[in-house]
């Protein structure tokens, strides 16, 4: 298997999440049905980076919700570390607040089948996944563990897909809502530039 995912259906996966402060034991992609879904990964529970990425995604949570899109977080934590890190106020270094599912990867099966574990380390790379309605990723995105990712970008991200199959145009460089896309010809090219 490629360590490229674009255009494959998302590997599934059961396992446990903490959702909204509560575990639940059968989680699944699958709970999602017609819904985009970001599902990034993040290296561990109680670290540096990490919080300031859940909570940056928690308060755009409500614009994801309003494009029919679910945030999923995991990392190699088991769920009753997700439990106590949500438990613990942001003060103190916690994510309390967050309410989207942290997916539990203590095995680390799910990290390896997104090809993100650092097996030297044993934690995952900040991957970050796109997936259309049919779980088809459309969009992936690694970093090395210091550098947190921008969630603006995954939302502008978000928003392209979504105008691509509604428009069947196709977005250039630095396209945002409200802002010229084009025909995916050569034609539509020519048109862009002038």
């Amino acid at each position: 298997m490629s360590t490229l995912l674009i255009g494959e259906r998302a590997p599934g996966f059961k396992t446990e999440a903490v959702v909204n402060g509560k575990i639940v034991t059968e989680f699944s992609l699958d709970l999602f049905p017609k819904k985009y879904i970001i599902f990034f990964f993040y290296p561990l529970d109680f670290t540096f980076v990490c919080p300031t990425e859940l909570h940056a995604f928690q308060e755009k949570l409500h614009e994801f919700e309003a494009h029919n899109t679910q945030v999923i977080g995991c990392s190699v934590d088991s769920v009753f570390c997700h439990l106590n890190w949500v438990n613990t106020s942001k003060t103190k270094g916690g994510i309390q607040g967050v309410t989207y599912p942290l997916v539990a990867d203590l095995n680390k099966d799910i990290s390896r089948r997104y090809h993100v574990l650092n097996e030297e380390t044993g934690v995952a790379f900040r991957g970050l996944f796109l997936m259309d309605q049919k779980k088809i990723i459309r969009h992936q995105l690694v970093n090395d563990l210091p550098l947190g990712r921008s969630v603006s970008e995954a939302m502008r991200l978000l928003k392209a897909l979504i105008f691509h199959e509604k428009h069947g145009e196709v977005c250039p460089a630095n396209w945002e809502e409200g802002r010229k896309s084009m025909k995916p010809d050569q034609e539509g090219l020519i048109s862009y530039f002038n």
